[in-house]
């Protein structure tokens, strides 16, 4: 190549760099901005056709919407009775909270338990306080400790949502921070090159500042729905599979090298040739798999498709914009000290690969038994996992004041104080359907509710009854006794009884949830088995390969249910858990599905299935496992959130992939293409192929 034809072919890569590293510097601290635009209404947790929601929306017109109780509970210093004069005194310290800084309105006195050794009262509060909620629920609490010989805890909604914010702090920095470091210590340690790994990690970088800007622009535009868990999702997910496709391609163009004798651009052409198809189609399974949530019911469900989507078109054009265009600058330099072979068969580069290829080809029958027996027997436990709900003490992996303070509440007054089954009914009907609550087994207590600041208990002909639960409201039993009321309402004539509620909310999103996984399942898995048949050019292939993966999915869940029971002392998995469980775990995992069908078959139309199945599954052998790797660490920087949702969805996830990796797609998928032979293209013409 001329020195000419040389210095244009690097202008391209140039450009490339620059673009980039303008995206990086100007889109970067969108990363740290997404909590600015993040929601935390109520309503979008919470199914949009659901009877719960609608009765929110009916709470609108007695004006619940403008606030967000605190539940304020004294009890004994050391226990026993409280002394006689704290409830005047207690209430005294209520009353001074009104007209505070984020109160609404007067606060209730302080009313005894049954028992006598506890007082509550009830603080409004503006639900609009977001980071300035910690510093009045601060003041709330000094103002009412002032109450001698007794010890205060601050519980409710007020108290959950301050803990919630405290949980997700890290998002921006710690999260990122731990996932970053952890792909890189892998990097270091399995490619032995200093600057490939950085390399990679600047990319997934920039992919996420990209991904971020454009979230952040949605989410300010109501386009898009931005939470917590949307947000730290989001993180993962962008940098696990920019790091993926990077690797996938940083291989190849390592062999591309190392055969043109470090000629870069045709390299990188070869690499570009051979790696794109198998990273879009990689990417569109993941993409398209996550949309598909838009079939949900769940609003912060539907958020997430979208937003994650986006997040996995950022990291693919960064995995084949950026980092060719800084590998052709930088040519064999990006691998020091590994120097780029000229093949990647070569037995000293890839004895463990070659061993298991060797095992594969000579027993193929007895290698996918065993791996199927055992993924059979772990898929036997699926079943056993609890996905109706966490309660309320295991939402927090760490100890957390809400947590405790609710604790205490239920201790002295039934344990759906403070948080009542809220049922919106016809005026007209009203001690019909009071008398009618009151009446059911496992309801406390019922009365009609006013209308904050109206005097009067009507708001455009319908009024509310508060239902007090005698259990707590996460539990079971409150769950039945909601199932039990909502019959007996409809069958209130002229009522139109809706009810609703923190009780009926969970029923609700675990009934949706079910639904959601019924409808979504089969969705993502017809959009993984069309595009595999589009890149495999195949049927029988693409079955296979959704069927391993599913089974791995089964597997995956039944030592979850263990693991979580056994190890972690959960009670139950979120509802849905399942749901986002199968869509990462199975999109992704059939990822490096992708990878190596689609390089075996590449090999198979030059030396026929059984030897390219040996050579597919030697060259990439290495940069799947250690892709693998990369993305289970990732998803496990998730648990360094303490919330019991995204630690479960951290090990499903990251124990799926591994398991994916090292025994599916190693083990299972070659000894079965192995077995039936060039059959496995059906209907497609490789099958003819001697």
């Amino acid at each position: 190549m001329s020195t000419l034809a040389r210095g244009a072919s690097r202008l391209l890569p140039l450009l490339v760099l620059v673009v980039w590293l303008a995206v990086g510097g100007g889109l970067g601290p969108y990363a740290g901005k997404l909590s600015e635009v993040a929601t935390n209404d109520q309503a979008a947790f919470l199914p949009r056709s659901a009877e719960s929601t609608r009765v929110l929306k009916a709470q609108e017109a007695f004006r619940q919407e403008e606030t967000l109780p605190a539940l304020v509970v004294w009890t004994a210093d050391g226990g026993g009775r409280v002394d006689p004069g704290a409830q005047e005194s207690a209430s005294r310290a209520l009353a001074s909270l009104k007209d505070a800084e984020g109160v609404v309105g007067a606060p209730s006195p302080a009313f005894p338990s049954e028992d006598g050794e506890a007082l509550r009262g009830i603080v409004q509060l503006r639900p609009d306080l977001g980071e300035e909620l910690p510093v009045v629920l601060d003041e709330v609490e000094a103002a009412v400790s002032a109450v001698p010989g007794t010890e205060v805890w601050l519980a409710g909604p007020a108290a959950t949502r301050a803990d919630l914010g405290g949980a997700f702090s890290g998002i921006d920095g710690l999260l990122l921070v731990v996932a970053l470091v952890t792909v890189l210590v892998i990097l270091l340690l399995v490619y032995r090159s200093v600057l490939l790994p950085l390399l990679i990690i600047l990319g997934a970088v920039f992919a996420l500042g990209l991904a971020c800007a454009v979230v952040y622009v949605l989410a300010d535009h109501a386009v898009v729905r931005v939470d917590g868990q949307v947000q730290g999702i989001l993180s993962i997910l962008v940098i696990g599979a920019a790091t993926d496709y990077a690797l996938l391609l940083a291989a190849r163009y390592r062999e591309e090298l190392g055969a043109r004798d470090g000629d870069r651009v045709p390299a990188m052409r070869a690499a570009l040739r051979q790696s794109l198809g198998p990273i879009v189609a990689s990417a569109a399974t993941v993409a398209l798999a996550l949309l598909a949530l838009l079939f949900s019911d769940l609003t912060n469900n539907r958020a997430l498709g979208p937003v994650g989507a986006i997040g996995i078109v950022c990291a693919v054009l960064s995995s084949v914009t950026f980092l060719p265009a800084v590998l052709v600058l930088l040519g064999r330099a990006a691998y020091w000290p590994a120097r780029p072979k000229a093949t990647a068969d070569d037995e000293a580069d890839h004895p463990v690969w070659r061993k298991v290829a060797r095992l594969v080809d000579r027993a193929p029958r007895k290698v996918w038994a065993g791996s199927l027996a055992a993924l059979v027997a772990c898929a036997a436990f699926s079943f056993s996992l609890d996905s109706k709900g966490v309660p309320f003490d295991e939402i927090f992996v760490k100890d957390a004041p809400s947590v405790a303070a609710q604790e205490r509440l239920s201790e002295h007054f039934p344990g759906g104080a403070g948080n009542p089954a809220v049922v919106i009914a016809d005026a007209d009907a009203a001690e019909k359907v009071r008398t009618a609550a009151a009446a059911v087994e496992g309801v406390d207590s019922a009365m009609v509710s006013a209308a904050p600041g109206s005097g009067r208990p009507l708001a455009d002909g319908r009024v509310r009854i508060d239902v007090t639960l005698a259990d707590a409201a996460d539990s079971d039993a409150a769950r039945d006794t909601v199932v039990a009321l909502r019959r007996t309402l409809h069958a209130v004539p002229g009522a139109d009884a809706l009810v609703g509620g923190s009780t009926a909310q969970k029923y609700d999103t675990q009934v949706t949830a079910e639904r959601d996984r019924s409808l979504i399942v089969p969705v993502v898995l017809a959009i993984i088995l069309a595009i595999l048949v589009g890149l495999l050019r195949s049927l029988l292939l693409p079955l296979l390969l959704v069927a391993t993966v599913a089974l791995n999915f089964l597997a995956t869940l039944g030592v979850s249910a263990l693991v979580f029971e056994h190890v972690f002392g959960f009670t139950g998995t979120d509802s849905a858990v399942p749901l986002y469980g199968f869509v990462f775990l199975v999109a992704l995992g059939v990822d490096y599905n992708i990878f190596l069908m689609s390089r075996v078959r590449e090999e198979t139309e030059l030396h026929g299935t059984r030897e390219g199945l040996r050579r597919g599954l030697v060259a990439t052998g290495g940069v799947i496992t250690s892709a693998g790797v990369v993305l289970a660490a990732t998803f496990a920087a998730l648990g360094v959130i303490p919330l019991a949702f995204l630690v479960q969805i951290a090990f499903i996830v990251a124990f799926g992939v591994l398991l994916d990796t090292l025994v599916v797609r190693s083990l299972l998928v070659p000894a079965l293409v192995r077995d039936i032979g060039p059959a496995v293209w059906w209907p497609g013409a490789l099958r003819h192929r001697p």
